[in-house]
């Protein structure tokens, strides 16, 4: 499939737009003070987790299934 370099030009800057979003998600979640209770669980966040990342909202295995179920869709 052959490209223009406008169809180039807009496709680079979506997908920056898409990482300078995430970035800003990022940096406010590290903002924001993490639960002590799991929001898909509501099992306790080990301490080790939260030392680890204190924004966390999620124990580890609902974390994972999020992100799985987040970039597998």
């Amino acid at each position: 499939m052959n490209f223009s370099n406008a169809a180039l030009d807009l496709a680079s800057v979506r997908e920056q737009q898409e990482r300078d979003a995430l970035i800003a998600d990022a940096i406010a979640a590290l903002e924001q003070p993490g639960k002590t209770e799991c929001v898909d669980c509501g099992h306790a966040i080990p301490k080790a987790r939260l030392t680890a990342a204190p924004f966390a909202v999620r124990c580890i295995e609902c974390q994972k299934l999020h992100e799985q179920e987040k970039y597998h869709r």
